[in-house]
């Protein structure tokens, strides 16, 4: 089965930061795909530009409305994600024991198609 870890952290744009502080969180992000590679499983992801650019769809009555920015009450979005494969919820909760976490992780089941 498949799982998507969602990585929730501050909103930070990493363009902004210093290169020693983008240097180590890129480090951490290396370890854990050399942790994945290891496994032998297929995984993705991808890290996410600020919450500030994000289009937001939601349904109002028969039409759609589209407005700039995620609008969610937290002080931290979602900040990347990875794919991952796994046989169990469990053994998906024991590769997200290994990614860099800022405010925390999420793991969602995905559908299969």
């Amino acid at each position: 089965m498949k799982y998507m870890l969602l990585l929730h952290e501050p909103d930070t744009d990493w363009t902004a930061v210093g290169q020693e502080e983008l240097d180590k969180a890129l480090a951490e992000h290396a370890e854990f795909v050399q942790y994945l590679a290891a496994r032998g499983r297929p995984f993705s992801g991808e890290a996410l530009r600020p919450s500030c650019t994000a289009t937001t769809l939601r349904p109002k009555g028969d039409d759609i409305i589209v407005t700039d920015g995620p609008f969610v009450e937290l002080k931290e979005h979602i900040g990347g994600f990875y794919v991952i494969e796994a046989d169990t919820l469990d053994e998906a909760i024991e590769v997200a024991k290994h990614v860099p976490i800022g405010s925390g992780v999420e793991i969602r089941p995905i559908w299969d198609a």
